[in-house]
């Protein structure tokens, strides 16, 4: 008998495949482990941004196995793939809409959830920056892209002294006021846009903050990314809402496997 949890819909976004910080490993270990009939790949699956740099360079074996998985979701448990196209994987815009196999791949998305309906988008159309001035979101990324790997060296050293991995951007997040009215003017902007399109909630990414809350009266889904936070959505077959972390997935399916577990502290607010 299958003992792997079953879910409605998982949806992920921002694991960014082709970049050094992606947590592909622990995606494709996430995916193994779960069942569901829907899989919403919420934009910023694949980094063209940072492949169109390096080419076949950066893209490993690894990130073939992930499609590798999601293919056999397709096959053994009829699973339907929905790719929502991201900024950072904006060469898609020339296949936007397809439809091949079990596979959806578009600009956005609605979604029945019991009695509501949620708008589904990665979220960057609604960011000024990543829509209207796309060198300066590019400009973001790579100092973002230098967070990161200050975080790698910071976390080396901290590991040597048995100390949990600490995220540097998340503390930049929850401390700079200028990130925290961010995030939460991207909240209100795309709440008001679900509740005048009748929908009851909207489903997103891009800005790597997973959330599951309600924002003036619409309900507002965040599935966070796989580079720090490692989180994704899950609907139950009650049509509830969870966000779920990696840490927290290993520790209830009972794995062991320390190498790949990512503690992320609690930012003091």
């Amino acid at each position: 008998m299958d003992s792997r949890p079953y879910y409605r819909t998982i949806v992920l976004s921002d694991i960014h495949l082709g970049t050094a910080y992606s947590k592909v490993t622990e995606v494709s270990d996430f995916l193994s482990g779960v069942n569901c009939d829907r899989l919403i790949l919420n934009g910023d699956i694949i980094d063209g941004w940072h492949l169109q740099k390096s080419g076949v360079k950066k893209w490993k074996p690894e990130h073939t196995r992930f499609f590798k998985i999601l293919m056999k979701m397709m096959e053994n448990c009829g699973t339907e793939v929905i790719y929502v196209r991201g900024n950072h994987d904006d060469f898609l815009d020339n296949l936007v809409p397809l439809q091949f196999g079990g596979i959806q791949i578009v600009h956005s998305y609605v979604l029945d959830s019991g009695n509501k309906r949620y708008f589904v988008t990665h979220g960057d159309v609604f960011d000024k920056i990543t829509s209207g001035m796309k060198w300066l979101a590019k400009l973001g990324d790579v100092g973002y892209t230098l967070l990161l790997k200050l975080n790698g060296f910071y976390n080396r050293y901290r590991a040597r002294w048995g100390k949990p991995y600490y995220s540097l951007s998340q503390v930049v997040k929850q401390k700079v006021k200028r990130a925290v009215s961010y995030i939460s003017d991207f909240e209100s902007v795309l709440a008001g846009f679900a509740r005048d399109r009748g929908c009851d909630g909207v489903i997103c990414g891009h800005i790597h903050h997973p959330e599951n809350r309600m924002v003036e009266g619409i309900h507002y889904l965040n599935s966070g990314d796989w580079v720090e936070t490692l989180s994704a959505l899950t609907e139950d077959a009650e049509g509830q809402w969870n966000v779920v972390y990696y840490t927290d997935w290993m520790l209830a399916s009972g794995r062991n496997e320390e190498s790949h577990v990512l503690t992320i502290i609690p930012v003091a607010s």
